[in-house]
């Protein structure tokens, strides 16, 4: 028998199933802790889980799939190693002047004379002189160089000449722009080379630590990726490119759903222990964002899942704000029947804590290291207090001359993942209604007494208003990625009007003389480990159909391990001005023509070949190539039937299942 083994590390829980590759049903599934320090560990705990059966052999795993939430972290952190941006053709005054040097990642940035026309006719002659002067200049400065020309998606003669050039003489990773995308948008190409460059050295390290976790654990088969459009790649190929698995996980999520539930047509609905992910499943496959992948303030030009996500899951703290307001998240914490399953010590403390007014009563600061470079003495200091195990906020404020100096060093010693905080959140909740007990639930019940009293309610009322308020805000998310999909963004908060319609179709105003319903066509799955918690409830504030199927709780690993390889090329044919020449626009080049037929057939006789290569490099075995063929013609108003030929757009895709043995 082989196996596949599906590995998502989220950002709580790392999951990893066991897939049987003929079957594609799940023979064995285990979760553990994402540990941010070293994901390896969280990894190897998971996957030494599924293993755990006398009968299970290693060796019958014959490939691993990854999605990881590693590259879009780094992104929405501004984690990377320095690069240099060198930039072809581009006018440094115009940057400037709409200040666009803000979207340019790197404040090392390099202009160089050249680039090309819309035409892909070059403008000025590469002025390599110059570049190899940046090149000696930065080689010994940065880890990783991003290269994008003007007009390099028309014609990439420079990138590739100025790639060749640093290969030469620096022999670090390279970035070009017409690698990534084939869409206009000169600075946008920057910005996604830029970040993908950054990305490199991060991305290579996980790998590289993964490889090395399941050849510990015997297991050695071929590594792929899952990339933001849900399809996989070769571990080596995912380390060249990584910007491309920004959105990993929404993506496995979506067809880990699809998988599971068997519905081509859905909402799919990821609740982890951080964020709430919602996507649409349209015929099989995920909805992509056809403009590119926000993340973290920066718009890439990569294609990935059409995701929304909120700061809402089974670890977003609960807080009082203004109490006796309830408020749930979006800071995540680590749940109290966590915490004193690993530390029972906090049990006493808690116990202690029971009736205090303090606010941040109840939450917990623990350290995830005892030290780390770029501290301050007095950060330095609380690390080592916090090396003896967990301190309450609490007593750590009143211990401490300058409580509000304290929390804002805390508050970014969390944002560095050199600290936790603690608290009550929804898990908790859960624990203490009986509905989900996996921890300690008497640290769940101490946590909701304390916010219960400072909240005037008891403790019970506590969790069932909490557990309400999280389905509600699960279905009015759905509810306003569907308004924005389909109409305009939702703003509740500034929309007096809509905020009364979605409360009354919430139930939140029950004498209200208004009636409100909202209909969602299509069906909800709900996946993650609070899927069965809060799926329900949110469900019926939609009037449509719930579906949690079975190994919900693991459904994103379920994603990576059944996902394909998939790799896709655009080529553009255009009539020169003034001529009656046709320019076909290939990603080594550019090739004229006399007619548009014989741009076309060469199109079909070159890139069918290239793309099965590249995507058997990707990991794929059996490749099939399709070809979609689109001709752009705009009407001429003088004349009844009359038009003007624009161009053609070739889309070439080709499809493999990944490959157990590896490229050849």
């Amino acid at each position: 028998m082989s196996f596949t083994l599906g590995i998502d590390t989220g950002g709580t829980y790392t999951d990893v199933v066991l897939l049987d590759h003929n079957a594609r049903t799940v023979a064995a599934c285990a979760k553990a802790l994402t540990t941010y320090h070293d994901l390896a560990v969280g990894i190897g705990q998971a996957v030494s889980a599924v293993l755990s059966s006398p009968s299970m052999d290693p060796a019958e795993v014959g490939l691993a799939a990854l999605s990881s939430t590693l590259a879009t972290n780094a992104i929405v952190e501004g984690r990377g190693s320095p690069v240099c941006l060198i930039l072809i053709g581009y006018d440094p005054a115009l940057i400037a002047q709409y200040g666009f040097e803000q979207c340019l990642v790197t404040d090392n940035v390099v202009y160089i004379d050249g680039g090309h026309d819309g035409e892909g006719t070059e403008l000025r002659p590469l002025d390599e002189r110059t570049a190899r002067a940046a090149i000696r200049a930065q080689c010994d400065q940065v880890e990783a160089f991003a290269v994008s020309a003007y007009f390099g998606v028309r014609n990439p003669a420079h990138e590739r000449r100025v790639r060749a050039l640093i290969e030469e003489m620096a022999g670090l990773p390279v970035t070009c722009g017409h690698e990534l995308t084939t869409r206009l948008d000169a600075v946008r190409r920057a910005t996604t080379a830029a970040l993908n460059a950054r990305l490199i050295p991060l991305i290579r390290e996980l790998i590289a630590t993964v490889r090395a976790t399941l050849d510990g654990l015997g297991i050695h088969a071929p590594l792929m990726v899952v990339r933001g459009d849900g399809s996989l790649v070769r571990a080596e190929w995912a380390m060249r490119r990584p910007i491309e698995t920004v959105l990993s996980g929404p993506a496995a999520s979506v067809l880990g759903a699809w998988h599971l539930a068997g519905r081509r047509e859905c909402w799919v609905v990821d609740m982890g222990g951080t964020t709430t992910d919602i996507a649409a499943l349209r015929e099989g496959r995920p909805r992509l964002n056809a403009e590119g992948a926000q993340v973290g303030g920066w718009q890439t030009m990569v294609e990935a899942v059409d995701v929304h996500t909120v700061g809402l899951g089974g670890d977003s703290l609960v807080s009082l704000d203004p109490p006796p307001q309830v408020a749930i998240g979006p800071r995540r914490a680590i749940p109290l029947c966590v915490l004193a399953d690993q530390h029972p010590a906090v049990i006493e403390e808690l116990d202690r804590l029971v009736g205090s007014k303090e606010p941040l009563a109840g939450q917990f600061v623990l350290a995830y290291r005892e030290s780390a470079h770029g501290l301050s003495e007095s950060e330095t200091a609380l690390l080592r207090d916090l090396a003896a195990g967990p301190r309450s906020l609490a007593h750590l404020l009143d211990e401490h001359r300058y409580g509000l100096l304290l929390l804002r060093q805390i508050e970014a010693l969390e944002a560095r993942r050199l600290v936790a905080r603690a608290g009550f959140t929804p898990t908790d909740a859960l624990h203490v209604l009986g509905r989900f007990v996996h921890w300690n639930a008497r640290a769940a019940g101490l946590g909701a007494q304390i916010m219960a009293a400072q909240a005037g309610m008891l403790p019970e009322a506590l969790c069932e208003h909490v557990a309400a308020r999280v389905s509600e805000r699960m279905a009015a998310e759905v509810i306003g990625k569907a308004l924005r999909d389909e109409a305009a963004p939702a703003d509740w908060a500034d929309d007096a009007a809509g905020r009364a319609l979605l409360d009354r179709a919430l139930g939140r105003v029950p004498d209200s003389d208004l009636g409100v319903t909202l209909t969602l066509r299509q069906p909800v799955v709900a996946i993650g480990a609070p899927a069965q918690a809060y799926g329900p409830c949110a469900a019926r504030h939609l009037h449509t159909e719930l579906i949690v199927p079975a190994h919900a709780e693991v459904a994103s690993a379920v994603g990576a391990a059944v996902g394909g390889v998939v790799q896709q090329v655009r080529v553009l044919i255009r009539p020169l001005n003034a001529e009656r020449i046709y320019r076909l626009h290939l990603p080594d080049g550019v090739r004229d023509f006399d007619s548009l037929d014989e741009g076309v057939r060469y199109a079909q006789q070159v890139v069918p070949e290239a793309l099965t290569e590249q995507a058997r490099q990707a990991g794929a075995d059996q490749v099939e190539v399709h070809m979609t063929r689109v001709d752009r013609n705009v009407p001429v108003t003088a004349g009844w039937g009359q038009h003007v030929y624009l161009g053609t757009d070739l889309t070439f895709t080709a499809v493999g299942r990944p490959s157990p043995a590896g490229p050849g």
